[in-house]
């Protein structure tokens, strides 16, 4: 039958099947799975395969469920095959998730063919995806503005997963089922337009096919020269990224900056995608995204960052490049004896304090280094605190004279975001004497009546 043979050459083409091995087949009781099922059965003995079948009830359809249910267990039977079935709770993952439901079950659906896979250990697991599901994923992809890597389709092979059918058109299952008289059922769910798979499988392909007649043949042809393509791709930028990642973990990666400013843009953009897709905590960075971080790696300024969803931050080092999820560090609250000193292990400083007399107090700094400050120790309440910014937070620049928030201070002062909580605030009483590293308050600093001076010294550690 010719596509039998079809379905052979596109299994030995992607190297799909070998000997002897278990294949846990996807079954709905819609035709392409039952076609799948049936084409598995009639290999069965060339491949030697041992073939068990699983219907996945979604919970969203529970009319029609159980009578899916009974009808691919009588083929089963029929077929002299095994035959599972699982329960997933499509509407309460969706909800807890916060996605669309048709994410939710795909999810969920892939989860349960890996885990009952290795319950029955099984080698392969296949899905019924065809030729036609082939060009509607390019279309809805394209629709949605995906790259070349959306655009390239769906894989035939992905790890242990299979599509036998993917090279065969779904007119050609049709046929192959009404010759040799094979029952199936169809989804109901497969018929409404409120999904766009369905828009694109219902509305749009038969207007398309006025153009073109063979277009789910072009498509799928356009998706598999962009998945090659993409799959040279995938060759050079593994080999690219080995050599610019200098540090990583599960939330952060850092790589090297100078090859990436003189980096084509076309690598980049798919360096960086792979970058975050291999790094857990920045998944959900998109191609807007990717545009907007090679435009900090060309074009910003050492310390520039971009603050992007679910608190990815990008950030140009010096010499490094940091993509990370990691949640700002803040500063513990320190209690800073006068005379002694305390190391601040979250700001890597250690902060020494200790009383001097006026004349030891250089004209030149008067509390404005950044390492340095000097303050009138009678004006004081002592022990002083060290701790992180808090809403409310106020003082009196020294230079400026008048009161200012916080909040405003950092933003003239242009200090990213993520650095806020953790610039050290040493405090006297309830007031802010010293933010340090920028700026001492014009209250307490030292006059030509200041007798006794407290001297602040900050070092990196």
């Amino acid at each position: 039958m010719e596509l039998l043979k079809k379905v052979k050459e596109t299994i030995k083409k992607h190297s799909m099947l070998s000997s002897k091995e278990r294949v846990l087949t996807a079954l709905s009781g819609g035709p392409d799975s039952v076609c799948l099922l049936y084409v598995l059965k009639n290999l069965k003995d060339e491949f030697k395969l041992d073939l068990h079948a699983i219907y996945i009830d979604h919970g969203l359809r529970p009319e029609e469920t159980p009578k899916e249910i009974e009808f691919c267990k009588k083929l089963c039977e029929k077929l002299n095959l095994p035959f599972i079935t699982k329960f997933i709770d499509v509407k309460s993952y969706a909800k807890e998730k916060g996605i669309n439901r048709q994410a939710a079950a795909r999810q969920l659906r892939y989860q349960v063919f890996e885990e009952t896979a290795f319950e029955i250990n099984a080698h392969k697991i296949a899905l019924g995806h065809t030729a036609d599901d082939q060009a509607e994923t390019l279309l809805m992809h394209l629709f949605r503005g995906s790259g070349p890597t959306g655009l390239s389709g769906i894989p035939p092979v992905r790890g242990r997963f299979i599509r036998p059918l993917i090279e065969i058109e779904r007119r050609e299952i049709d046929r192959y089922l009404r010759e040799e008289e094979i029952d199936f059922i169809v989804d109901s769910s497969n018929l409404r337009k409120d999904y766009l798979r369905n828009k694109i499988r219902l509305s749009l392909m038969p207007m398309i096919k006025e153009v073109n007649p063979n277009i789910i043949e072009t498509l799928s042809r356009t998706a598999a020269i962009l998945r090659e393509e993409e799959r040279y791709f995938g060759i050079i930028v593994t080999k690219t990224l080995m050599r610019l990642i200098s540090r990583k973990s599960d939330s952060r990666i850092e790589l090297f900056l100078a090859p990436l400013e003189a980096m084509e843009k076309v690598i980049l953009r798919r360096t960086l995608r792979r970058a975050i897709d291999e790094t857990r905590g920045l998944r959900g960075i998109n191609f807007i995204h990717i545009e907007d971080i090679i435009e900090l790696i060309k074009s910003g300024k050492t310390g520039d960052r971009l603050y992007l969803p679910d608190g990815i931050r990008a950030i140009k080092e010096y010499s490094t490049l940091i993509l990370t999820s990691e949640p700002p560090v803040k500063l513990d609250t320190y209690i800073l004896e006068v005379p002694g000193e305390i190391t601040l292990k979250e700001a890597g400083l250690s902060i020494k304090a200790s009383i001097i007399e006026p004349s030891e107090v250089s004209q030149t700094v008067e509390g404005l280094q950044r390492t340095l400050a000097f303050f009138d120790a009678e004006k004081l309440t002592f022990p002083l605190t060290v701790r992180s910014r808090k809403s409310g937070d106020f003082f009196y620049p020294l230079g400026f004279g008048k009161k200012k928030k916080l909040q405003d201070f950092f933003v003239d002062e242009k200090v990213p975001r993520d650095e806020r909580d953790r610039i050290p605030l040493i405090v006297s009483g309830e007031d802010i004497i010293w933010v340090m590293g920028y700026r001492g308050d014009e209250r307490f600093k030292v006059t030509d009546e200041t007798k006794k001076v407290l001297r602040l010294e900050a070092r990196k550690i």
